[in-house]
């Protein structure tokens, strides 16, 4: 058996691995997860809690991302962006990719049971379930709504922070999600514009190829709108000062004006532009969050 275990993995390596797991992707999530435990305290958070806190959660974000590798192997083959993946290309077996996330998502859970809270622990696991079975398994193939449905799955993160901290789900930590979900379409729409060809050519449904460009760059752009009002409620609901609202201000008219210019074809290559600029927008936006929470306490000092 081991014989065999081992022929399977025959030229694979951790990097290998490492790349089931999305580390960037994944990098992402665990920013906003931390930020999420640093907006749930007037204090410090416990460096157990935010240590402990973050790798259970990590562990089993990886463990969704292999599992996604798993599903997908077939139809990354087909994709430029994703050809190259270990699955793919034969480097990793699907069955030691799913014992490799079993590992992982067991050893996570593991962690956020034992030394953070049962709450956070579960949260984690419907959040898992729902990206590597929900969406991965069901949802990517069966609407072209897809991305929108499943993004709750991808918003968790600062949820799972907070309630690390707190113990509970509290309105503040619910809005650190709904940012995130209404960010998911008009980030994922822009890539998905780019890479609609591929999409078609696997037979994925996402919105381009079932309702064309057109449709979905207007969709991008009404998105950012809603995006921008909900990006002011942190403020509105006095959980953020004005710091945060001329960042907020300053990123959502920016993102509003790369949906403009998607929606007019006024820029080259504004697709994948506009996908870049949404990635540094949450992560400025949640920066901000954290900067004028903190600047916020000080002021009371």
């Amino acid at each position: 058996m081991a014989s065999v275990s081992s022929a399977l993995t025959a030229g694979a390596g951790w990097r290998d691995y490492l790349e089931l797991t999305k580390p960037k992707v994944v990098a992402l999530m665990i920013i906003t997860s931390a930020i999420g435990m640093l907006l749930a305290t007037d204090g410090f958070v416990p460096w157990s809690v935010l240590l402990l806190g973050n790798l259970g959660i990590a562990l089993c974000a990886g463990s969704a991302a292999a599992v996604n590798h798993v599903v997908d192997r077939r139809i990354d083959l087909h994709m430029a962006r994703t050809q190259r993946r270990p699955l793919a290309q034969g480097r990793v077996n699907p069955i030691n990719a799913l014992l490799f996330a079993t590992v992982l998502g067991g050893a996570g859970l593991g962690i956020l049971l034992q030394w953070i809270n049962a709450l956070t622990a579960w949260l984690t696991l419907g959040s898992l379930l729902g990206y590597a079975v929900i969406y991965t398994s069901f949802l990517k193939r069966a609407t072209s709504q897809n991305i929108v449905i499943g993004g709750l799955a991808g918003a968790a993160p600062p949820l799972l922070g907070w309630t690390a901290v707190t113990g509970q789900i509290d309105a503040e930590g619910l809005l650190l999600v709904l940012i995130i979900f209404a960010w998911t379409p008009p980030h994922f729409w822009a890539l998905a514009i780019h890479r609609k060809a591929e999409y078609a050519k696997v037979d994925i449904p996402m919105l381009p190829v079932t309702h064309g460009e057109r449709y979905t760059k207007l969709h991008i752009l009404l998105y950012t709108f809603i995006l921008l009002a909900v990006s002011l409620l942190p403020y509105a609901i006095q959980m953020s000062g004005p710091l945060y609202l001329a960042v907020a201000l300053i990123l959502g008219v920016r993102f509003i004006d790369w949906a403009w210019a998607l929606w007019r074809d006024s820029r080259p290559h504004a697709a994948i532009r506009t996908f870049k600029f949404s990635l540094w927008y949450l992560l400025w936006l949640f920066v901000a969050l954290l900067v004028d929470h903190y600047v916020g306490i000080a002021g009371w000092l």
